[in-house]
């Protein structure tokens, strides 16, 4: 008997070959980018840790983050806020931050044009638990710290740190799904969205609308040079956005939201079409394949025409990246190896031995907590159920709830959004500030170690012992097929 296969498979197939390679792109962008990132992140961490609490190492630790910061012409310092010199740490704070914040706008705005963001219906799950990570964990601390001095800090628990949590799920490999690689990295960018409101909408001082409307005009020329002089030299990004950058922080809100409003304004169309960039290859490939003297062997000197060829092709490499992109990943190195571990190390350096041993079971390390072990599961956790149940997003794939409740455990990694969130909400210039600032440290660095360590079981547990086995439980394609 003789068996007729209709070829409608082997299309439905290809396409959802193309359409998962869209779709686990942005993953596999973030976890090579972040995942080692947070290796880094934690040694730094660690360092911090010894260095505020080894005698004669501490004092120096401790007075060095209060250094005077000056990149002077004349009377003009770029590092000053309100005519006063930046300190170290300030400039940590507020002008490296401010390049990380510009990563994370980059970011946000590829997924919103490309990635995980530029899709509805597959951004609505992430979306809906990065929401009720943010509602749960702030609800639960302000529960807990009616009364007291410490309200203002209910910000603190609602971040998730993408570079720590991809960390996490990269020691388990390929045995985790892609589909919850992408959860998670959705759910931590729309955190990150979460808390740039925050940061622009409460924390800002008195505003000042001349430097305001200076940097207004800035943005202005920069949005004026990618849309309509089509600009794709970096360095006018960098530079107006650095003139930007000085305008805000002098205006009252806070300069790591120029970082983000400049990232929005930079161009994500590149210059050449890709079909334009392959016959500008192929034109001077064949230069090379048509010149008798070029040796296939020979490692001599270049010919002027030669070099020049090699030249155009870089040029035209250049130009069929967009400027957005080419940023993005040359910005990202930075921030992973450099600028987050940096902030880690001058922000996370608690000193112990004046802390109460009961002050990590009270207080505000308490409130910070539970706010991110519990609220930040419960929150993530209950309104993904609450998407799928209803039917309005579909479950990730090869993914069941025990998976599920182990991500959910891992969006309470908040660490260096949380740490920053902090370190705007309390004054250290007074002692009942920099005290609650040094507990509410604690609560973010025990609630994120408390939540990776029990995210990173969990999963352990969860996750079959193989990339190509199936957990019991889990949702296969075709069911998510039908369910959409």
């Amino acid at each position: 008997m003789t068996t007729h296969h209709s070829s409608t498979p082997n299309i439905h197939n290809a396409e959802k070959e193309t359409f998962a390679d869209n779709v686990f792109f942005s993953a596999r962008r973030a976890l090579s980018h972040h995942a080692s990132g947070g290796n880094v992140l934690m040694l730094a961490t660690l360092l911090a840790l010894l260095a505020a609490n080894i005698p004669g190492i501490s004092t120096f630790y401790s007075e060095f983050w209060g250094q005077e910061m000056r990149l002077q012409i004349g009377d003009f310092n770029l590092f000053s806020h309100a005519g006063h010199p930046m300190t170290v740490l300030q400039f940590i704070n507020d002008a490296l931050m401010a390049i990380f914040f510009f990563n994370i706008g980059l970011e946000i705005k590829r997924e919103i044009l490309v990635g995980e963001l530029s899709s509805f219906r597959k951004a609505l799950l992430p979306v809906l638990g990065a929401i009720g990570g943010m509602i749960i964990p702030v609800s639960i601390f302000f529960i807990m710290s009616q009364g007291t001095t410490y309200t203002d800090g209910a910000a603190i628990p609602m971040a998730t740190d993408i570079a720590f949590s991809l960390g996490i799920i990269a020691l388990l490999g390929s045995r985790v799904p892609s589909s919850l690689k992408i959860f998670l990295t959705t759910l931590a960018v729309v955190d990150d969205i979460g808390g740039i409101i925050v940061i622009a909408t409460f924390y800002s001082g008195h505003i000042d609308m001349a430097f305001i409307g200076y940097a207004a005009i800035g943005l202005l020329v920069l949005l004026a040079g990618g849309a309509v002089l089509k600009i794709q030299t970096k360095m006018f990004y960098f530079i107006i956005g650095g003139v930007v950058w000085f305008l805000v922080l002098n205006s009252g809100i806070h300069p790591t939201i120029a970082g983000v409003l400049v990232a929005l304004c930079v161009p994500s169309v590149p210059v050449y079409a890709p079909g334009k960039y392959i016959k500008i290859i192929r034109e001077n490939i064949r230069r090379f394949r048509e010149d008798d003297d070029l040796d296939p062997n020979s490692r001599t000197i270049l010919s002027h025409e030669q070099m020049d060829w090699l030249k155009e092709i870089e040029t035209a490499s250049d130009r069929v990246i967009s400027p957005l992109q080419d940023m993005e990943d040359q910005l990202h190195p930075l921030t992973d190896y450099l600028i987050i571990p940096l902030f880690a190390f001058a922000n996370a350096g608690i000193y112990l031995l004046d802390i109460e041993p009961t002050a990590v079971v009270s207080g505000i390390s308490l409130a910070i907590m539970v706010s991110l072990v519990v609220g930040k599961f419960v929150g993530i956790f209950l309104f993904s159920w609450l998407g799928v149940k209803t039917g309005i997003a579909p479950m990730p794939e090869k993914s069941n709830w025990k998976m599920m409740s182990a991500i959910s455990l891992l969006g309470g990694i908040g660490f260096t959004v949380s740490l920053f969130i902090a370190s705007l909400t309390f004054d250290t210039s007074y002692p009942i500030g920099a005290e609650m600032l040094d507990n509410a440290k604690l609560g973010i660095v025990a609630g994120s170690l408390t939540a990776g360590l029990l995210g990173y079981m969990l999963l352990r547990i969860t996750l079959p012992k193989s990339a190509n086995a199936i957990a019991p439980g889990t949702t296969s394609a075709t069911h998510n097929e039908q369910r959409q």
